[in-house]
């Protein structure tokens, strides 16, 4: 039983306002596995009063970049060090099956040290030659912290998401306020351990669980100048809408639909294997998955036919098992929302492939779905356009290339995408069609020295290398 019985506010361990501690439930078999406490607006407060007064004071903002850059690359080596414990703890709490959790350790340090790489390469202060050689007038370009940040996470990659902000962040000498979801107490506890170590000043980072009316007390707070968030969209547009109100700087990465062009000429057998991971990642609830396949007619049923092999021979059940595929869903609520998604599948006159509404034969005690692939299904459906953060698969026709683009751009959302193709430049040049911020030809993994982020409601801004980086300074220019 692990037990978080304190907050981690400012760079210490405090009592919470509230004594109260929430069970951690295990998805596989929903017993208890933790306990830990959860923020209240009080502490919020405390949280916020306390990254304020640090970047006041300049006790991080004003030391050098390449200080900022030190702190932050030992926090990388420690978190490196301690890769396995933090991965057993996702797939504790979250059911993420453990080759995924491990996989993404080494994820997390390429993450890291693009950021490092883009902070020592940062424009922090520049002379711009005047464009009238006469002038006597220069200017000096600044980027500046943006102040105390909002950090706001969702529950299903933690410390990718945690990071992914608080370093760009941090880097740039503000000061954070990271809230995490409460069934990530036991992860994102251990994460706040890892920085209570690396030496960061007192006030400049909180970790703090805390529910969604708590969230919302967070990113409505006045003190708060930016708020980065990742998580749903709908959740996005009430934050955006906070934060129009006050003006605040915003970030927010979304939801996802992503489609998967496979073209007549791919290798199918390849582009399948791909898709095992390009689309059922983290048991299908991520935003990048590629759960929209869209298969030319010519090579339809050969592509449906892959799909259904693959999808019967992945193994569900125990995420700690090594053989596990696919993990539980987060929560019932989520594998119900799953079931309940199937179901409409096959409502909506789509062909069950394989899989179904059904809960996997021996594992009623957990979260489990089975993982599901539905063929001869339109763009237009339900299953198609709403995001279902599970192992759902559909697979589209279509005629040819207008018509494959047509049918990925068909989408309220952008954020990711594929193409498959034996023909490299043929690929490309139907991926820079694609609306969408990310697109991977034949399975490359995604970058982190590139700008990550979405189209349309798949948000606002981007993550990742210099220009995530820059996301968290305003610019000051000084003319002499």
């Amino acid at each position: 039983m692990i037990t978080y019985d304190r907050l981690f506010i400012g760079g210490s361990w405090t009592e919470p306002s509230a004594p109260q501690l929430l069970d951690i439930t295990s998805p596989h078999d929903r017993s208890v596995i933790g306990r830990a406490a959860q923020a209240q607006p009080a502490d919020i407060d405390r949280a916020v009063t306390a990254a304020r007064a640090s970047f006041e004071a300049g006790v991080w903002r004003g030391t050098a970049p390449a200080e900022r850059i030190a702190v932050l690359r030992r926090f990388n080596a420690l978190r490196e060090e301690n890769a396995e414990k933090a991965a057993d703890l996702i797939s504790l709490e979250n059911g993420s099956a453990g080759w995924f959790t491990r996989a993404g350790q080494p994820g997390l340090t390429r993450q890291a040290n693009a950021y490092l790489k883009a902070a020592e390469e940062f424009g922090w202060e520049e002379t711009l030659v005047p464009s009238d050689p006469a002038s006597p007038v220069r200017s000096v370009v600044r980027r500046e912290a943006v102040g105390v940040v909002a950090a706001v996470i969702p529950w299903n990659s933690p410390f990718s998401s945690a990071t992914s902000k608080i370093l760009p962040a941090l880097l740039a000498g503000n000061s954070v306020v990271l809230k995490v979801s409460p069934e990530n107490s036991l992860s994102m506890g251990f994460l706040a351990e890892l920085l209570e170590r690396v030496g960061l000043p007192a006030g400049v980072l909180s970790v703090l669980p805390a529910d969604r009316e708590t969230s919302e007390y967070l990113v409505a707070h006045p003190e708060v100048d930016k708020i980065a968030f990742t998580g749903s969209t709908r959740a996005g547009r009430r934050i955006a809408s906070l934060a129009g109100e006050q003006l605040k700087r915003v970030s927010l990465e979304l939801g996802g639909k992503s489609a998967a062009i496979v073209l007549p000429d791919a290798d199918v057998e390849r582009a399948v294997s791909g898709l095992k991971f390009g689309s059922l990642l983290n048991n299908g609830e991520s935003c990048i998955a590629q759960t929209r396949i869209l298969a030319p007619r010519s090579r339809y049923e050969e592509v449906v036919a892959g799909l259904k092999e693959m999808v019967e021979s992945l193994t569900v059940g125990d995420p700690a098992a090594p053989d596990t595929f696919i993990g539980p869903m987060i929560r019932p609520d989520q594998q119900q929302r799953v079931r309940d998604y199937i179901q409409i599948g096959i409502e909506e006159g789509a062909r069950l492939v394989t899989g179904g509404p059904q809960i996997p034969e021996g594992l009623e005690k957990g979260n489990y779905v089975t993982p599901t692939v539905f063929a001869d299904v339109d763009n237009s459906m339900r299953i198609a356009q709403e995001e279902i953060f599970g192992p759902v698969l559909v697979v589209i026709p279509y005629d040819d290339d207008d018509d494959a683009v047509r049918i990925a751009n068909d989408s309220e959302y952008g954020l990711s995408g594929g193409v498959w193709s034996t023909d490299e430049e043929h690929a490309l040049a139907v991926a820079r069609r694609v609306r969408t911020g990310t697109v991977t030809v034949n399975g490359a993994s995604v970058g982190f020295d590139g700008p990550f982020g979405g189209f349309k409601a798949s948000g606002i801004g981007r993550e990742y290398g210099a220009v995530g980086l820059g996301t968290y300074t305003e610019y000051q220019t000084i003319t002499v």
